[in-house]
């Protein structure tokens, strides 16, 4: 692995969705990476719940031979901070509507508290299947009748009806999973707040952005900033591609 103070190497971007999406949500804003020759990633995440799918994303990390710039939305906020505290190639964190839990918090716990989210009562419970002598596995998704307004309201519907047929549910253990040191304590950190998101909060995802010390831009948008405005979201992790990499050439 190329160690993360290498200053020739330009910075990857490794973009993480959140619950109920996949690595596709990232489309327009790779489109627009890419074009500024940025090389950018985006792996699916498992949605197994925090610790598992960090300690997956942290396997992803050690493939690859530069510096990451790591890029987490909603649930992925918390995935990414825990997993970048397992790497040591990450040099800067970005926030897309999304969570940046502390130490020993919980994402049920935390959202609970949020005036702006209406996920919780947007979001269905189903049991799957499980090794023999297991427990039911508990999944949530999104009532497709209700995912245009408490997670897409800024796209049209029938663009929110594509995205809630094809969301992909996510483990009970993404809610109660407890989240390990938060790397966004030593990364620098930047962070979109999508000033109006029904579903991780627009409140949550500031208080979080605030206390993580990010970098903060707030876009009028809904919860999936990433797809209605791309290029303002691409924008901000270019920006933190530059800022990291001014960095390690002044270091």
């Amino acid at each position: 692995m190329t160690d993360a103070t290498d200053t020739d190497a330009r910075a990857t971007v490794v973009l993480v969705h959140g619950a109920f999406a996949d690595g596709s949500s990232w489309n327009g804003v790779i489109e627009r990476l890419q074009a500024d020759g940025v090389p950018v990633s985006a792996p699916a995440n498992p949605l197994r719940g925090v610790s598992a799918d960090s300690a997956y994303l942290a396997s992803v990390l050690e493939e690859i031979s530069a510096p990451v710039v790591l890029v987490g939305h909603s649930y992925g906020g918390a995935v990414i901070s825990d997993a970048a505290a397992k790497a040591n190639n990450v040099v800067g964190l970005v926030f897309v509507a999304a969570f940046a839990p502390d130490e020993g918090e919980s994402l049920g716990e935390v959202s609970a508290t949020s005036k702006d989210s209406i996920l919780g009562s947007a979001q269905v419970a189903h049991r799957v299947s499980s090794p023999p002598g297991s427990a039911p596995v508990v999944e949530f998704s999104i009532d497709p009748a209700k995912f245009h307004d408490a997670f897409a309201a800024d796209l049209p519907s029938d663009h929110a009806l594509v995205l809630a047929a094809t969301q992909r549910p996510v483990a009970e253990a993404a809610f109660s999973d407890r989240a390990g040191a938060p790397a966004w304590k030593h990364l620098p950190s930047w962070a979109v707040v999508a000033t109006s998101d029904k579903a991780a909060g627009t409140d949550i995802v500031r208080s979080m952005a605030e206390r993580a010390g990010a970098t903060i831009t707030e876009i009028e948008g809904s919860h999936v900033i990433m797809i209605s405005q791309p290029e303002k979201v691409a924008d901000v992790i270019l920006n933190a591609v530059a800022a990291t990499s001014s960095e390690r050439v002044a270091a």
